[in-house]
């Protein structure tokens, strides 16, 4: 009996396995589009993975990664000198105000907005909003700059000409301290809201219609339908983008925060993404330190990012895994 057991189990393997082939030659086409993605990841991600090793080490580009000394015993002495010389705490700081303002103000719009065009009766004033606020999304970092440069100009910026005819003083927007995080986050909403909502969209649609139906025999209004059918519908996609946002909360892209940068508001436009930059390749090439802080950056990042899992997990119910 063993005999025949061990033979059945056998040919249920290999039945198996020539299934997989099977699926798998049958959707060939399909997954080499899959090629380019993973390529991308293994070259940009993965790959440089390697080169972590420079933080622990006094590198030198002649020797190269592997042959070059370490720092010291335990390879910590960039580490040190980053939390003991730098002011890191402003650092960090900035960066996490910067992305707490976004994650407070930023993640609800693309929601609201998806809400707003799914109610919307209108077909083509649906179309024209959601081409309007999804177009944004391609204009290069750079050119987003360029306009809120021009449209905030002191002398010649249609805000301040606005202000002017108010009888108020014109205003250095990009200059002042005190506009920077404003500006970087309502500048962050205007160009990503309508890409964002994209996703809210595809999960409006995806709620069954009979729920709606049965809300409106029920005798439920718009706003009763949208915060018990709509909202709930799509709360396990809220719920992964939000820990998505979580694990973000120390990584902000550093060219917008480097192209609104001056000497005047380096006080609160001076995040980790801009040091990094600075350190490591604008000034000192101080590899060492610029990949230890990026390691550094990486590991809260990941922290945060299984903390706030686990607390949408127990929460919501939903969650990354």
């Amino acid at each position: 009996m063993a005999g025949i057991s061990a033979s059945a189990r056998s040919r249920a393997t290999r039945l198996r396995e020539s299934s997989v082939y099977r699926r798998i030659y049958r959707d060939r086409y399909y997954l080499a589009l899959l090629l380019p993605g993973i390529a991308y990841f293994i070259i940009f991600h993965y790959l440089p993975i390697y080169g972590l090793q420079v933080a622990f080490k006094d590198f030198s580009p002649r020797a190269g990664i592997a042959d070059s000394p370490w720092a010291d015993r335990f390879g910590m002495a960039h580490f040190i000198r980053f939390f003991s010389v730098y002011n890191v705490g402003r650092l960090i700081a900035n960066t996490f105000l910067l992305n707490l303002y976004s994650l407070i103000f930023a993640f609800p719009v693309p929601i609201a907005l998806a809400i707003m065009l799914t109610e919307t009766p209108s077909e083509p004033f649906r179309r024209g909003i959601q081409t309007a606020t999804y177009l944004p999304h391609f204009i290069s970092i750079v050119a987003v700059i360029g306009i809120m440069r021009m449209m905030l100009s002191p002398g010649s910026g249609s805000v301040n000409r606005l202000l002017g005819l108010l009888g108020v003083e014109p205003i250095y927007f990009m200059i002042e301290p005190g506009w920077f995080r404003p500006l970087y986050v309502i500048s962050g909403v205007w160009q990503d809201a309508g890409f964002g909502a994209i996703v809210y969209l595809a999960a409006l649609a995806s709620i069954n219609p009979e729920l709606y139906e049965a809300a409106v025999i029920d005798g439920t209004g718009r706003i009763q339908r949208i915060w018990h059918v709509s909202i709930p519908g799509i709360m396990p996609v809220m719920a992964i983008l939000f820990i998505f946002n979580m694990g973000r909360l120390l990584t902000t892209g550093f060219e917008k925060a480097l192209l609104m940068q001056h000497g005047t508001n380096m006080v609160v436009s001076d995040v980790i993404g801009t040091f990094i930059y600075r350190v490591g390749l604008q000034e000192a090439l101080d590899f060492e330190l610029a990949t230890a802080v990026g390691l550094f950056n990486t590991l809260v990042n990941f922290t945060l990012l299984v903390t706030a899992n686990a607390v949408v997990k127990r929460i919501a119910g939903t969650g990354l895994w």
